[in-house]
């Protein structure tokens, strides 16, 4: 058994300045096989990282018991709140949510009532991510979440339908490609818009050790634009390689024999690819997001300064996921 002498569980387990060491903590807590798990193993594991937490680990208490039990703290609590958050909305629903909702999307694309069903499938189940992993500084009302919902849907549903009568005379791959456009479009309205109070009132920013030190709009611009990155570049592969490859496909005789399962092949395929991009888009950018206090808004900025002087340089904050 390893010491737990001074163990430290909310210390990162990889450098989370680093492109890999984030990768590496990603592919850790978006782990699919965690929404597997009852609530109750959650709650327990909740049990021993506050425990541990409060220097009073259990005794026969492994490290390895405690990495794990972070794990599944960190996939399934919210990093503000510490409230259990809802399993369709969790990072690590990410794989089997989007996989199959993905795969469809790019399955039936050639109609305009199978188009217009998928993507608003497909931005209820974003609008409930979203959500989910805002920043939960900043409170969100329900007639804020529903113009969110019906802003981001409506773009959606407007870009799919669009080109899809655009592209009715361009070449069969170009059609193919008009999911990806209207989910990347819908992105940079949805997350936007579901987190429109930090963009109106600020997002809370502190100090290095945690000490609050008031709000900033910059700071929540940067953070959700980062977001909407994210975003885009988990579906991009995806959603733009995939068509490529079923184009190709479907011109072999065996391919054109079993239509039926087109579907249930792009799903599978698309979980491929989901199963390393989730991570990967998640790791483009540090959870823990800083700005220079220079480049704060000009009240917070000298609030700040006439508080600390030059003691303190940057600000951090939790830019969401």
């Amino acid at each position: 058994m390893e010491a737990l002498k001074g163990f430290d569980i909310d210390a990162p387990r990889w450098d989370q300045s680093t492109f890999m060491g984030r990768l590496k903590h990603f592919f850790n807590i978006t782990d699919c096989r965690t929404v597997l798990l009852p609530d109750s193993r959650l709650d327990e594991a909740k049990a021993l990282v506050e425990s541990c937490r409060a220097g009073s680990v259990p005794p026969g208490t492994t490290v390895e018991q405690l990495h794990y039990a972070k794990k599944l703290y960190d996939s399934a609590f919210h990093p503000d709140t510490g409230d259990r958050m809802n399993l369709i909305g969790r990072m690590s629903f990410q794989v089997p949510g989007g996989m199959a909702i993905t795969g469809f999307m790019l399955q039936f694309y050639r109609t305009v009532p199978a188009v217009v069903f998928w993507q608003w499938v497909n931005q209820s189940f974003n609008a409930l991510v979203n959500y989910t992993n805002r920043n939960a500084a900043s409170p969100i009302t329900p007639k804020q979440i529903g113009v969110a919902y019906v802003t981001a849907t409506s773009t959606a549903l407007a870009t799919a339908v669009g080109l899809n009568l655009y592209t009715k005379k361009a070449p069969p791959l170009v059609a193919r490609w008009v999911p990806f456009a209207a989910v990347a479009a819908a992105n940079c309205v949805n997350i936007p818009m579901m987190r429109q109070q930090e963009i109106l009132n600020g997002i809370a920013v502190t100090d290095e050790d945690g000490n609050k030190l008031g709000h900033s709009r910059k700071a929540a611009v940067k953070g959700i634009t980062q977001v909407v990155i994210s975003r885009v570049t988990m579906a991009a592969p995806g959603m733009i390689i995939l068509p490529i490859i079923m184009q190709r496909l479907e011109k072999y005789r065996f391919m054109q024999k079993i239509t039926f399962l087109h579907g249930p092949l792009q799903v599978m395929m698309v979980g491929v690819f989901l199963i390393f991009m989730v991570p990967a888009a998640c790791s483009l950018f540090p959870q823990s997001c800083y700005m220079a206090v220079s480049k704060l808004e000009p009240e917070l900025r000298e609030s700040i300064i006439s508080q600390y002087g030059d003691r303190v340089s940057y600000v951090y904050f939790n830019k969401g996921l």
